[in-house]
């Protein structure tokens, strides 16, 4: 290619720097694509089935994002819908489809700070005064749009950290039917507010699952209450019932077949619906396919993807000299920036992360430097061409890996396109992420590499964002919260990238698709904040 030297072939012979035209998807590859191709279809139709005769309205309230989900015509009682911590309307889909075919108009929109909303959270997260009574408001403000799009009547639906704020609303708004907490945390209830409360836990979440029990055994007889038990009557507004949704965690339980189940019948109940009742949304499962199918097409379409290097590309540590790079980077980024100034991006602790990311990449160049293993593989042809190749697999591995994915994880799990105003924060996400993954992608590369070199990385940066949060709890306590959700981020992406660098040869392309992946992901969801 451009006068470079030819570079041994691999095992598929697909010429060095292109592609091998129909031989691309040979054998099992071709199974691949084929398996992915029909989990896409398949979700697609599912949700098309599912959801197609269900009406979707957007609309704005100010600066505030709405979206309206509806069946039939004619006046229905409202539910209104609201996402937890770092989440989004996008995240309630699965509770607004199943309620809006079950006679009910759901309307959900995005907190201040979050998915879609152009405007930072105001205040403390840490006091009543500030973020609280902000979200507060703004819910009032969207309950009373929703009181003119119905026929008058209104209830609340909100997960985790909604729980606590939809508990204040429905004390303050006297014609709330119903509450539906999901993952509750709240110590506004009481023996008789809010009005036909219904707490929904996962079994996984125990400590949550047990405040469910304790806040119904406020007014239930007996004093040790049963799951799915309803204690009160709907008609004077004392009905209580708390449930467990098995097999589930803190975001599952928003798909559980269980969890949408108890909130449509509590609903249901508590407004007098008398239509036939409808089957839960069925999103978790088509959400499911659609992103193994995503994932699954990567394999086979890697293979599109220009060789890079002759060898295998990367620092080619052994144990012996891995262990150093490995661990003093883990311990050392939370010490030092223990005493650090991290608090420069209107982001809730994303700003910490984005020196997290960078410093911990410093330290493994560093680590590298002294090790001297910094290169193992030379050029295979002129530098220019070398360079070409290398920029095309990383943007062909970024639009193979990383787009397709975005693009169904924005449209039905959670917002994950950055908005204008987050683009700042993008790039420092994706800047301090770069230093990370680069770094690390390298470090475990190589021929004769440390087996298992990059999956012990990514333990020891979850176990160095750990210790952080017990160094700084008051202020990190959040990364806590979100650590179950970068685990799969990283079990993913590490697989994918790794099947990137099977094909290329070269750690960077891979490096490119985490980098991108973890730094959008993370400016586009983590709240932004103000004050």
């Amino acid at each position: 290619m451009n006068g470079a030297k030819s570079l041994p072939q691999p095992a598929d012979k697909t010429p060095p720097g292109g592609t091998a035209g129909a031989q691309a998807f040979p054998g099992p590859m071709a199974l691949w694509l084929l398996v992915a191709f029909a989990l896409v279809a398949a979700s697609l139709i599912g949700f098309r089935q599912d959801r197609g005769d269900v009406v979707v309205a957007e609309r704005w309230l100010d600066t505030t994002p709405v979206t309206i989900t509806r069946t039939g015509q004619g006046p229905q009682p409202v539910v209104l819908i609201a996402h937890g911590f770092a989440g989004s309307r996008q995240l309630m889909q699965a509770f607004a489809y199943t309620l809006a075919r079950n006679g009910m108009t759901a309307v959900s929109f995005d907190f201040l700070g979050h998915g879609r909303h152009p405007l930072p959270l105001g205040g403390s997260v840490t006091r009543i005064s500030g973020a609280t009574q902000s979200l507060v408001g703004q819910t009032r403000g969207v309950l009373a749009l929703a009181r003119t799009i119905g026929d008058g009547r209104v209830a609340l639906l909100g997960h985790s950290m909604a729980s606590d704020i939809l508990v204040r609303v429905a004390r303050a708004e006297q014609d709330v039917v119903a509450t539906v907490a999901i993952s509750a945390f709240s110590r506004e209830i009481t023996e008789t507010e809010p009005r036909n409360l219904l707490l929904v836990a996962g079994a996984w979440e125990s400590r949550l699952a047990a405040e469910a029990r304790r806040i119904v055994a406020l007014r239930s007889t007996p004093a040790v209450p049963e799951q799915g038990v309803t204690y009160g009557d709907h008609g004077d507004g004392s009905a209580r019932r708390f449930a467990i949704a098995p097999h589930v965690e803190h975001v599952g339980v928003l798909y559980s077949a269980a969890s949408l189940s108890e909130a449509r019948d509590w609903l249901r109940a508590s407004f007098g619906v008398t239509m036939p009742a409808q089957r839960p949304d069925r999103g978790g499962l088509w959400i499911i396919m659609l992103l193994a199918g995503l994932i699954i097409a990567v394999r086979p379409l890697s293979r599109l993807l220009p060789l890079v290097s002759a060898r295998e590309a990367g620092a080619a540590l052994p144990w012996r000299s891995f262990w150093p790079v490995l661990v003093l980077p883990a311990l050392l980024t939370p010490l030092v920036l223990r005493v650090s100034p991290t608090r420069v991006l209107p982001i809730l602790v994303a700003d910490y992360l984005a020196f997290h990311f960078a410093l911990y990449g410093a330290l493994t160049w560093l680590m590298l430097v002294v090790q001297r293993r910094r290169a193992v593989a030379p050029p295979d042809g002129k530098p220019a061409a070398d360079r070409l190749r290398l920029g095309l697999a990383a943007l062909g591995a970024c639009l193979v890996a990383v787009l397709p994915l975005f693009i169904a994880i924005d449209a039905y799990v959670t917002a994950i396109r950055p908005i204008e105003a987050r683009l700042v924060l993008a790039l420092c996400l994706v800047g301090g992420a770069a230093s990370f993954f680069f770094a690390t992608e390298w470090a475990s590369g190589g021929s004769g590499a440390a087996r298992g070199g990059s999956a012990a990385i990514a333990v020891a940066f979850l176990l160095s964002l750990l210790g952080a949060v017990l160094l700084d709890p008051g202020r990190l306590f959040f990364l806590a919260i979100i650590v179950p959700v970068i685990v799969p981020f990283m079990i993913v992406f590490g697989l994918i990238a790794w099947w990137i660098r099977q094909r290329t040869r070269h750690p960077f392309p891979g490096a490119a698709v985490k980098t991108l992946a973890f730094g959008l992901a993370i400016a586009a969801t983590f709240p932004m904040m103000t004050g």
